[in-house]
């Protein structure tokens, strides 16, 4: 199975990435995962279930130790990975 991961992190800071933003995208960016797009007010990386879970929980917990007061994360099945 694979998934596509949505989120956010926040509060904004439009002068400033904020550290958890930081956080977030060395996160995704250091899983493997496929079609990773980091982006000012949104960000989202697709992969494997267990990849992409695997990141969506160091996500949460090294973005909420970096200062983020919310997190917003949507994940959709987008395929079986041709099984």
């Amino acid at each position: 199975m694979r998934l596509r991961v949505e989120f956010t992190t926040e509060p904004f800071d439009l002068d400033e990435a904020p550290a958890h933003a930081l956080v977030a995208r060395e996160v995704v960016e250091a899983a493997e995962l496929d079609a990773v797009d980091v982006g000012p007010f949104g960000n989202t990386a697709e992969g494997s279930a267990e990849t992409v879970l695997t990141a969506v929980d160091a996500l949460l917990r090294k973005s909420l130790k970096a200062g983020a007061t919310r997190i917003s994360l949507q994940v959709n099945v987008i395929g079986d990975g041709g099984r």
